[in-house]
């Protein structure tokens, strides 16, 4: 008879981030190839270059879901990460928000995550709720959810939000369950580490996960983190949602997807 420790537990189905995997398509056929090659979802960072009714009726084609995108990082080449968290800069911040939402309900996609940028102290904070009560308001309206994700500050100095503890009680202060963690694995494990007890206590919050290599963000595969082991934890915990494969390709994505496989 088999034990506990011989089972081979499920995990919980895989997203595409195609903000990283098949850059070098055009997004319709990024969609096609993801599905192609075995994932269940994608999600994208900042799709609006795209028609959003072109980009539906190719999850559609594909019976593909689009879990997420985020909202505009403002002036990229003044170093801008978000707007959400800057208090000067309320109305640009609305007004990415508002955009995201139009374009996630056009396209399908569930969730829009609210980038809230380079900033810091109370005026941040506050400026930072604000906008997300607005945005649940908003995304409300058109059955999206919202999503907030603590970026590691080694990879993006000065990101208002950098744990997941921080996450935690701002999401506790703003008591709106439209808005809830994505929690990213690598991020995670850069900024605070302990993810298997991270991910039992903040398990409610979550409304999504995102993977990488620890701290190549490269496939999945090498590293820190023993994904296999973790994400069946994560499926034995009761998650419902996917895995976002949120990894830079060591070369190109076609290459390195034997990860896949192998989970």
């Amino acid at each position: 008879m088999r034990t506990d420790a011989t089972v081979t537990l499920p995990l919980p189905p895989f997203s595409a981030n195609l903000g990283f995997l098949w850059r070098d398509l055009p997004l319709a056929d990024a969609v096609a190839a993801a599905a192609e090659a075995g994932f269940a979802a994608v999600e994208a960072h900042w799709p609006y270059a795209e028609d959003p009714r072109a980009l539906r009726a190719a999850l559609q084609a594909a019976e593909m879901p689009l879990i997420c995108i985020n909202t505009r990082r403002g002036d990229v080449a003044a170093g801008d990460m978000g707007l959400s968290a800057l208090p000067d800069r309320k109305s640009e911040a609305m007004e990415a928000v508002e955009e995201a939402i139009a374009f996630a309900a056009t396209a399908g996609a569930r969730h829009v995550h609210v980038m809230a940028g380079r900033a810091e102290g109370r005026r941040a904070h506050q400026a930072f709720l604000g906008l997300l009560e607005q945005a649940a308001n908003l995304g409300q309206r058109h059955g999206i959810g919202v999503l907030i994700e603590p970026l590691n500050a080694i990879d993006v100095p000065g990101y208002f939000l950098n744990t997941t503890d921080q996450a935690a009680a701002l999401l506790a202060e703003l008591g709106r369950d439209e808005v809830r963690l994505m929690f990213d694995c690598y991020h995670a494990q850069i900024s605070e580490g302990d993810l298997t007890r991270r991910l039992e206590c903040r398990l409610p919050l979550i409304g999504h996960v995102q993977i990488a290599a620890v701290p190549s963000r490269a496939e999945p595969d090498e590293g820190e983190v023993a994904y296999g082991r973790l994400l069946r934890h994560l499926w034995r915990l009761g998650y419902q949602g996917y895995v976002g494969a949120e990894y830079r390709p060591r070369t190109h994505t076609a290459a390195g997807l034997g990860w896949l496989t192998e989970l």
